[in-house]
């Protein structure tokens, strides 16, 4: 948030993943109390604004969150695992053209994510400035190496089969604001 100057992060925790199956799939209030249990910052806000919303791809929840919100000025953020599959997604050019991307490096990831099929089209839209994003001309995408943890998500659960048996209560969101 500092290095890119944003106000906060809303960290969008999807009813159901579409590229993803559903066999094993916590239930959606699991999951989201479990980002909140591990988001650690007041401007980090888990949300399940997508369910709200009734949207199912990217692409959608991205319009209508800009149709409900067009004063805040939005940024998609993802790790390089997405990346590397981006081009999969439903209409990743336009979410692209819809606002800038940005690309947390994460081994083992990063390297694969650089020849993905997608990058061969955004490669030209790369930045490297991650305080000018505000002066971006759209598409445009930042590749960001923080230095994150390199465990996965899997092993991550693996190491605590009980995660999900935390709080269920369903979604709360007041007026939230994402830079």
């Amino acid at each position: 948030m500092e290095l890119m100057g944003l106000d906060e992060v809303w960290w969008l925790v999807s009813p159901q993943n579409p590229l993803k199956p559903t066999q094993g799939m916590a239930p959606l209030s699991a999951r989201l109390a479990s980002a909140r249990r591990v988001a650690r910052h007041p401007r980090i806000r888990p949300t399940a604004i997508e369910a709200e919303l009734g949207t199912f791809q990217t692409i959608d929840t991205l319009r209508a969150l800009t149709r409900r919100f067009p004063h805040i000025r939005f940024l998609w953020l993802m790790g390089a695992d997405n990346l590397a599959q981006f081009h999969r997604w439903a209409e990743w050019r336009n979410i692209a053209r819809l606002m800038p991307i940005v690309v947390f490096a994460r081994p083992p990831y990063t390297g694969r994510s650089q020849s993905a099929p997608a990058m061969a089209w955004l490669r030209r839209y790369r930045r490297y400035d991650p305080a000018g994003w505000r002066n971006w001309q759209l598409p445009a995408i930042i590749i960001l190496n923080l230095g994150h943890d390199r465990r996965s998500a899997t092993a991550i659960r693996a190491k605590a089969p009980d995660w999900a048996a935390g709080d269920s209560s369903p979604s709360q969101h007041s007026r939230e604001t994402r830079a």
